[in-house]
Parts: C-alpha cells; sequence; structure tokens
C-alpha cells in the first residue's frame, strides 16, 4: 500500500495538473469568444468571461474552475490523508490554476478553485464563504472586495467549524491575498473594475485576475 507521503506527493502532482486546465481559455475557444488572456481584463477566469462573452460561458468557467479545487481535495480526503495533506494538495491545485503549465504558465487568482478545494470541509463552511462573498460583492459591487473579504474570513469559520482545518485553510488564505497584491493597490487607488464594467480593456489598465 503506498505510505501517505507518497500518496500525497502524487495527489500534488495530480492537483497541480488538473488545476492548469485553463477552462476560461478553452470554453472562450468552444463558443468562438476572444482569449479571455488578451480580452477585457487579460485575466482567464469567470468574471472576465463574463465581462467578455456574458452569463452562460463565465457560469461554465466558474462551475469548472471550483471543481479544479474540489475534485482533487475531495478523492484525496477518501483515501484518509491528514488535514495537512489536503492542504498541501488544495494549494497545489490553485498553483496549477494560477501557473498553468497546459496554457504558458498565465493563470488567474484561483478564488473559485480555492472555494472549490475548501467546499469538501462541509456545506455550512461552503454557505458561509459563498454567503460572504455574495453580500460583500452587492454591497461593494468589486469581485476583488468580496474574494479578499471571503479569503480574510475563512480561516476565522474554518476554526468555527471545523478547528483541524483551520492552519490549511489559513494557507489557502495567505496564498489568495498575496496573489491579490495588484487588486489591492488599485482598490486603494479607486481604480479597481466593477463586476459589471464590461467596457474594460487589457490596454487600460494592468490585468485584473481571478
Amino acid at each position: 500500500m503506498l505510505t501517505e507521503t507518497l500518496l500525497t506527493g502524487l495527489m500534488i502532482v495530480a492537483a497541480y495538473l488538473f488545476g492548469s486546465i485553463s477552462s476560461a481559455v478553452l470554453i472562450c475557444r468552444v463558443v468562438g469568444l476572444p482569449d479571455p488572456r488578451s480580452e477585457g481584463s487579460g485575466n482567464p477566469g469567470a468574471t472576465n468571461v463574463y465581462r467578455i462573452g456574458g452569463t452562460a460561458p463565465a457560469v461554465a468557467t466558474l462551475l469548472f474552475d471550483i471543481l479544479k479545487g474540489t475534485l482533487p481535495v475531495y478523492g484525496s480526503y477518501f483515501f484518509g490523508l491528514t488535514p495537512l495533506s489536503l492542504g498541501l494538495i488544495a494549494i497545489a491545485a490553485c498553483l496549477g490554476h494560477m501557473y498553468p503549465i497546459f496554457f504558458g504558465f498565465q493563470g488567474g487568482k484561483a478564488v473559485a478553485t480555492a472555494l472549490g478545494s475548501i467546499g469538501p470541509i462541509g456545506w455550512d463552511m461552503t454557505g458561509l464563504l459563498l454567503g460572504t462573498w455574495i453580500i460583500t460583492a452587492l454591497l461593494g459591487r468589486y469581485s476583488s472586495l468580496a474574494s479578499l473579504v471571503t479569503v480574510a474570513l475563512a480561516p476565522i469559520y474554518a476554526y468555527w467549524l471545523k478547528p483541524e482545518y483551520w492552519i490549511p485553510v489559513l494557507m489557502l488564505s495567505v496564498l489568495m491575498v498575496v496573489r491579490h497584491r495588484a487588486n489591492i493597490t488599485r482598490l486603494l487607488a479607486g481604480t479597481e473594475p466593477h463586476i459589471l464594467d464590461k467596457t474594460q480593456r487589457k490596454t487600460s489598465q494592468p490585468p485584473e485576475q481571478k
């Protein structure tokens, strides 16, 4: 039988490779939309796909990006791996989304993938995270702000609901915040685009990735 260390290593590689499948790019190709890496904000993620193609392709992108986190972590959970191992696998899936080996390492911020990887902790955790994102997005109208607030609260939710997972969730949250450095700068400067802003073009400002 495989040792936990070896099994964790194999799942980390698998999670990274699965995360490297850029659903935004593939879905845009299938439906005849421009490459999201060179249109809109330059981000291969659901928010930018919505800006350039509307609701249906954006929802498809979002669902696939969530599954990129859920499937590797959920599968590893049934292998009986420790919470720390599950956290490393979740980070690998997010790194695949951020730096996809199949798409020239040009990826997004992996918020949906992170949400998907945290989902197996429980529906209560998933509900809190989704509720936080939706409420913040409705009030602030910034996708990046909603993401930052959500990942900042995620370790607190985890400590409250499943304390054994709060350290892996904290690791994931730190990665998300670091990846949002450019968004934080634009939010402070008042130049961050709103969620429903379909007029943005890549040349207008640095890429906003999600």
